[in-house]
């Protein structure tokens, strides 16, 4: 296979929210693209949901006490297509960089957690939602669909992305595996639940790596002591709000490529020697010579979900209908 760069540069971002502020964090995600372009990378992934900010507030607080932080939520969450979404693609296409965001979606009265991809065009070419919320979230963001399920063209490969712990939905890496991702962007929020978070973090995204035969681009996000302290005053939750960061970029062998960030804000990059795809491929395809699709397979609909179905007949079919009941009375009028 030939691919369309055969080395591509990535940019993983560990970095932190201007917590309810999209307009702050906004700033910084532009500043760290600027960043990445100047040290010659050709893809930048951020964190879940990193605007305006991931909901930590829902994982420490009882959902009866989080009206106020939701409805912020809900005045700095991100409308697709926006000035916000129009300001992150003319920076792809400037910076001929392609770009991975998360953000809090809003769409009419409910919140998605969705995942951005821009090409270097400043096209969005793919807007994908979360499809289960974990655990405390479902109090935060709705249900995506399958949809956006699959890997789309960019300028420098097929890309696959998926948030936090859909990566236990072996089904879901799996449709994008079949569509055969070149390079998985996978997003998680990070300074959450202590060093168990990124030691399991770190053996899924190598697991998927390896599995998948691509690359992996894995970014969490991070909170400074001084902004756990501003989510809560409680010392208890405040411990549950450490650590849990593991920010790097995989080869499709399952090796660690780039430097590890487990703490702190900074950018790792990472040469990808695409070469390596096929060289994995060639031992393991789990979509192709390693599959048993007569044995094991999956059904998935990629259909939008719709709320309202119209059904519409066209004027000369409503005639020919209004024809054939006349013709119909007749007949039993006889």
């Amino acid at each position: 296979m030939m691919y369309k760069k055969s080395i591509v540069r990535a940019a993983a971002v560990q970095i932190s929210p201007v917590l309810e502020s999209k307009s702050g964090t906004l700033a910084k995600v532009g500043d760290a693209i600027v960043k990445a372009s100047a040290n010659n990378a050709d893809i930048i992934v951020f964190p879940e949901t990193l605007v305006p900010n991931y909901p930590y507030f829902s994982f420490i607080k009882p959902a009866v006490s989080i009206k106020k932080d939701h409805l912020k939520l809900y005045e700095e969450a991100v409308v697709v297509p926006s000035e916000e979404t129009d300001f992150i693609g003319s920076l792809a296409k400037k910076h001929n960089i392609v770009v991975v965001l998360g953000v809090n979606e809003r769409d009419g009265g409910t919140l998605y957690n969705t995942q951005l991809v821009f090409d270097t065009t400043g096209e969005l070419v793919l807007k994908r939602r979360k499809i289960t919320p974990t655990y405390h979230e479902r109090m935060i963001w709705g249900q995506g669909d399958g949809s956006g399920l699959k890997a789309v063209h960019t300028s420098i490969g097929k890309i696959g992305a998926l948030a936090c712990w859909e990566h236990y939905n072996p089904l879901a890496r799996f449709a994008l595996m079949n569509d055969h991702e070149e390079i998985h962007c996978s997003q998680f929020p990070g300074s959450m639940v202590g060093q168990i978070f990124a030691d399991q973090m770190e053996v899924t995204m190598r697991h998927h790596a390896l599995e998948s035969g691509c690359f992996v681009i894995n970014s969490t996000g991070y909170l400074y002591p001084e902004q756990v302290q501003e989510i809560t005053g409680d010392p208890t939750m405040q411990k549950v709000l450490e650590k849990g960061c593991f920010t790097a970029v995989i080869s499709p062998e399952g090796v660690i490529i780039s430097d590890v960030l487990t703490d702190g804000e900074g950018i790792v990059y990472a040469d990808m020697d695409m070469s390596l795809i096929t060289k994995r491929k060639r031992m393991m395809d789990s979509v192709g010579h390693y599959s048993r699709p007569e044995l094991l397979s999956l059904k998935i609909d990629k259909n939008p979900k719709n709320l309202m179905h119209e059904s519409k007949l066209l004027l000369n079919e409503k005639d020919h209908e209004q024809r054939t009941n006349t013709r119909e009375q007749l007949y039993f009028t006889e």
